[in-house]
């Protein structure tokens, strides 16, 4: 029989193999622990905060993200910038955003409906805009006149041209989710934003001009009509047609005067009048693919970024000028 003697070196080299081998298993849960927490959205933000308006990061393809909580007990508020991050996508201009200073609106969807059939499907969410402040969407005049100047005669004005979307103070809104069914396939439709539910007055206006030509050019300093529309609802639907947006406004008044009976009775008359507005397929899809995420009930989601932003900035309430 022949003994077999262990070398000590052996027995070191595998000693320290062993431990460099546990040290690797530690570092391999405690990152996998980690990656855990940072994939779980929930882990990173409380009911109570919200997720920074993330347009500006330049490395960042994506834009702001909001939490979508479907209940009052369980709110998830998010900023007013965030959650009308949806206009400059629609918006085929250039756009400017201006946020009040120490703004404190806060947005956040407290229910949730759905009624489904064989063919169909509808949802509802109640959503509350909550605390003081304004944010403001201001679309370029110069891309605005010169993409509607084409189909005008010699000598005609520009009328109802869109000059800016407004959210200012708190309200109460619904967004209405409508689709069919085919098979396992759900496609969602339409998606109807109201921002008047409750019977409250909605937040949101929007301010119209006309535009008539001098020696030939239109120009937005030679604006006149100058109007302020209060918005109940905009709704946007899947189409093969380059992509619009219908608006169904509560009242109209010119900027100079106050809103009063007769300007309700006006804004029911505009509404026959009011021709749907043309927005870009990366919007509309957009709203589209909000409307498939609240259908889902997910927790979140992530608007595309908007690359047309020329400014972000923040206004004094006492300098504000429409």
């Amino acid at each position: 029989m022949q003994l077999y003697l262990t070398n000590p070196r052996v027995i070191l080299i595998n000693r320290r193999l062993s431990g460099f081998f546990a040290i690797t298993v530690v570092c391999i849960l405690l990152l996998m622990t980690c990656a855990g927490i940072s994939s779980d959205p929930n882990s990173r933000i409380s009911s109570n905060e919200s997720v920074a308006d993330s347009n500006d990061a330049a490395n960042d393809s994506n834009g702001p993200t909001i939490m979508l909580s479907y209940s009052k007990e369980m709110l998830k508020e998010n900023p007013i910038s965030s959650f009308m991050y949806f206009v400059p996508l629609i918006s085929p201009t250039l756009v400017d955003r201006e946020t009040s200073a120490n703004n404190e609106q806060q947005v956040g969807i407290i229910s949730y409906k759905r009624k489904v059939t064989s063919k169909s499907f509808y949802v509802t969410c109640e959503f509350e805009v909550l605390e003081n402040g304004f944010h403001k969407n201001t679309f370029d005049s110069a891309e605005m006149i010169a993409a509607h100047t084409d189909e005008l005669k010699k000598g005609e004005s520009l009328t109802n041209m869109l000059d800016y979307i407004k959210i200012e103070g708190d309200g109460a809104g619904l967004i209405e989710v409508k689709g069919t069914i085919t098979g396992s396939t759900q496609t969602v439709t339409e998606v109807d934003i109201c921002f008047n539910a409750r019977d409250q007055k909605s937040p949101v206006t929007i301010g119209l001009y006309d535009i008539k030509p001098k020696d030939g050019e239109y120009k937005y300093e030679n604006r006149s009509n100058e109007v302020v529309a209060r918005v109940n609802t905009l709704a946007f639907k899947k189409t093969q047609e380059p992509p619009k947006m219908g608006i169904e406004i509560a009242s109209i008044h010119k900027k100079t005067e106050g809103e009063g009976f007769w300007s309700k009775i006006k804004g029911l008359i505009a509404n026959f009048l009011i021709k749907p507005l043309e927005v870009t397929e990366l919007g509309n899809d957009t709203m589209l693919n909000f409307g498939y995420t609240l259908l889902e009930q997910k927790p979140a989601f992530t608007f595309p970024k908007a690359k047309n932003i020329k400014e972000n900035r923040l206004v004094a309430i006492d300098n504000i000028q429409e």
